[in-house]
């Protein structure tokens, strides 16, 4: 049950009926954040539907004995850019001396406490100790599963954090000042004297925030487009799939050298589609936002919803085939392992 309380506050994801900013169509008037292209509401009643095994059940693809994802299993050992899946949604992105890391985890559950809640199917790609020096660490939401408490203490200070507005205050307690919290569309560059320029913006996805039942979107949930020298890449984050977010963000900010898109974690549909894309969906991110070479993530690091383990790479393989999209645009990465991008 603890690590389902980031759902729980998913069930009541709710549309406030105060007025809100017409220029920031995401701020309520009720102090919370909104999705602004979400339109259905729904109840904590649906979540115990879900946790009683009530509702619609999806069907469980039939992956042909033998599948492997069509995926080259080589090692980037140039030092050009590269990019290393960790597990769930933790990445290093490297280029030009500069070093990224995404929504780390470190800790065996993601959850409040670590005697209960989702544990981990396989140890880090990369042990923390083996880390290269990170410059920026970028954070999408406060679910336990992308804001973990152990990890956040055992980074520190030295790497500058970005976070989506909120979320300052809850860093500041754990003794993180070195941070930049920005709103969608905000901006910030990096000025460096002996490196390339940077730039990090906050972009809109469609989720939801809080690690209690009772702070649910009192913090914003972001996706983030980071640029280093002439490239860029897109961190989707956690997210639900609409028309328009992710196409906004390819038209102001233009096409994506790389883009870490979530592919699983998605059933059951009747309750997951607004907060949760599917492989199917994330193939539209990927073309969405024009992305050049895009990794799946989120998946068969913790169970958090009812899709067998296995089952995101077959079902990515098979959007793939549908849209005529190559394997060498959208991969899967093992635990630790490390491409050029």
């Amino acid at each position: 049950m603890f690590g389902m309380l980031g759902l729980l506050g998913l069930a009541s994801e709710s549309r406030s009926s105060r007025p809100r900013d017409p220029e920031k169509p995401h701020h309520g008037g009720d102090g919370r954040f909104h999705n602004p292209h979400l339109t259905t509401r729904d109840r904590a009643s649906r979540f115990f539907k879900w946790q009683f095994g009530l509702g619609e059940k999806d069907p469980i693809l039939s992956i042909p004995r033998g599948f492997a994802f069509p995926n080259a299993g080589e090692m980037a050992h140039n030092p050009g850019p590269t990019v290393a899946w960790v597990n769930h949604s933790t990445f290093i992105v490297s280029a030009d001396g500069v070093n990224v890391l995404t929504d780390p985890i470190w800790s065996e559950r993601c959850s409040p406490i670590q005697w209960a809640g989702p544990r981990r199917r396989h140890p880090p790609g990369v042990r923390f100790e083996d880390l290269p020096r990170i410059d920026h660490v970028v954070i999408s939401h406060s679910h336990y599963d992308h804001l973990d408490r152990d990890t956040v203490a055992a980074i520190g200070n030295g790497p500058t954090w970005w976070v989506p507005l909120g979320l300052a205050e809850w860093f500041n307690e754990q003794g993180i000042t070195n941070l930049v919290e920005l709103d969608w569309w905000a901006a910030r560059d990096v000025a460096s004297t002996d490196g390339p320029p940077l730039r990090f913006t906050s972009v809109p996805v469609q989720h939801f925030s809080g690690r209690t039942p009772f702070d649910r979107n009192v913090t914003l949930w972001t996706g983030w487009v980071v640029r280093i020298g002439e490239r860029q890449f897109y961190f989707a984050g956690d997210t639900g799939y609409n028309k328009h977010d992710f196409r906004e963000t390819s038209r102001q900010l233009g096409a994506m050298d790389l883009a870490l898109i979530p592919i699983g974690a998605y059933n059951p549909r009747w309750f997951m589609r607004n907060m949760h894309v599917n492989p199917e969906e994330a193939v539209r991110i990927h073309e969405d936002v024009q992305s050049r070479l895009s990794i799946g993530m989120h998946w068969n690091t913790f169970r958090l919803t009812d899709e067998p383990a296995k089952e995101p790479p077959f079902a990515l393989h098979l959007a793939m085939k549908k849209r005529n999209i190559p394997h060498d645009r959208f991969r899967i990465l093992d635990p630790g392992q490390r491409i050029a991008w």
